[in-house]
């Protein structure tokens, strides 16, 4: 299947396991997507459902995405912005980094979001304790040659015609909100920053989220498919034998290009936990 890759970029992001866990929707869902944790939307914008809740704690994605939806970030308005900002990038420098980044920390503008996000470092969306992002340059004045300017305005294009077919809501809420909207015809699909290892999330992970997360999960009446991580090569998730073990799940090997030293960057095998009994259907 052809996978639409989203403008905007995180480590961890599900593009290649995109195939894998439409397999587990059937074919002719007509229920509610909902997606409490929906980071660049990659997930929700290949399953292509006909309604979809995308929801996030972090209120820039919301922001960009919501942008696209009214119309006031086009392809065309992508194109003359980064333009302009490409332009200043090569002749200033990283100082011209620096100066977007203290800008959008200042007026959160969505399209700074965006050169922010494709012009610093491994692709990281980090914010500090006090909400500013804080993602160093990736230290490459030529970033944005016109070859990849066209490339970020044909994936703004792509998610511009999506939202103008399906009925997409974005919302900046908790996931306890989120997955509550859930009905039994319903499908959530769940994609927090992975427990026990290093995530660089707006509000952070750790084990009373992860509880929480499995609570408002078993109180619900929809069907849900959970992503997380099985084991690497040092250690297994611990949290699937002792929180998540009455579910199903199936499990695939991965390999994340995250890390800023090759040394870190690591085959992982990835679990999808579901509540539901899935009929694998073939996307390929």
């Amino acid at each position: 299947m052809k996978v639409y890759v989203p403008p905007i970029k995180s480590q961890g992001i599900k593009t290649k396991l995109v195939p894998w866990i439409k397999c587990l929707v059937s074919d002719d869902f007509q229920g509610l997507w909902i997606e409490p944790f929906m980071g660049t939307g990659v997930v929700g914008f290949n399953i292509t459902p006909k309604y979809a809740l995308m929801c996030d704690t972090n209120p820039h994605l919301v922001n960009f995405y919501n942008a696209i939806l009214e119309g006031s970030i086009t392809s065309t308005i992508v194109r003359e912005y980064l333009e302009e900002e490409g332009g200043r990038l090569l002749e200033n420098g990283e100082s011209q980094y620096y100066k977007v980044r203290e800008r959008f920390n200042e007026n959160h503008n969505p399209l700074d979001f965006l050169f922010l996000n494709r012009a610093g470092f491994n692709g990281m969306i980090r914010f500090n304790s006090c909400g500013k992002f804080n993602i160093p340059f990736c230290r490459k004045p030529h970033r944005f040659a016109k070859a990849y300017i066209t490339k970020i305005v044909n994936q703004v294009k792509n998610i511009t015609i999506i939202l103008k077919e399906k009925q997409f809501i974005f919302k900046c809420q908790s996931f306890e909100e989120t997955i509550s909207a859930g009905g039994k015809d319903d499908i959530i699909y769940c994609d927090p920053p992975y427990i026990g290892r290093h995530v660089d999330y707006y509000n952070g992970w750790g084990e009373e989220l992860e509880l929480g997360l499995y609570e408002s999960l078993a109180k619900s009446e929809s069907k849900f498919i959970l992503s997380t991580w099985h084991h690497n090569d040092y250690r297994d998730n611990e949290y699937l034998k002792t929180l998540w073990q009455k579910y199903n799940i199936i499990t695939r090997e991965h390999f994340y290009h995250v890390g800023g030293k090759e040394k870190n960057r690591n085959p992982i095998v990835e679990a999808l936990v579901t509540n539901f009994i899935p009929s694998i259907n073939d996307h390929n």
